[in-house]
């Protein structure tokens, strides 16, 4: 830093131009894949925890053993699934094998959609923005409330009498 810095104007301007410097500096991501040619990932909904798995395939979905149709019977746990795949634009290129514990049938849903979305970034880092922007990279962290005591529930009391 041999310039001489006087005025607030000088200091934002050297400081402006050393942010450019190191955020042009960051390299771009690489695909992480193992020896099999899959990417692996870890979601989480609620108190649902999925392990997901993705590799080049025709699309098929398997969820503990089941297919997605089976495991996931409701189609809109389906339709959640599918989610990642529709806003990255690759339906029908993957398969995902996937295990999931905790929770009920609709966290289970967002745990996976959460690791489908984490292991296609990881697959192909190109994809992060549209997942991103679409926030499916984000864990949703919102989980029941726990109860408090003197409470029927975690906020509702206890039924008021009068006599």
């Amino acid at each position: 830093m041999a310039e001489e810095i006087k005025t607030l104007d000088d200091l934002k301007s050297v400081v402006s131009g050393e942010a450019a410097a190191t955020t042009a500096t960051e390299e771009p991501r690489e695909p992480v894949r193992d020896e099999l040619g899959r990417s692996y990932a870890t979601g989480k909904r609620k108190d649902a925890v999925a392990r997901v798995w993705i590799k080049p395939g025709s699309g098929k979905v398997i969820v503990n053993g089941k297919e997605m149709s089976q495991y996931f019977a409701r189609p809109v746990l389906q339709m959640i699934l599918r989610q990642p795949f529709q806003v990255a634009n690759v339906e029908g290129q993957f398969d995902v094998m996937a295990t999931v514990k905790g929770g009920g049938l609709s966290g289970q849903a967002g745990a996976v959609k959460h690791g489908i979305s984490k292991a296609l970034q990881l697959y192909d880092p190109a994809l992060r923005p549209a997942l991103k922007a679409a926030g499916f990279l984000t864990r949703d962290s919102r989980v029941v409330e726990r109860k408090k005591y003197g409470k029927r529930k975690a906020r509702r009391s206890f039924q008021f009498s009068k006599r």
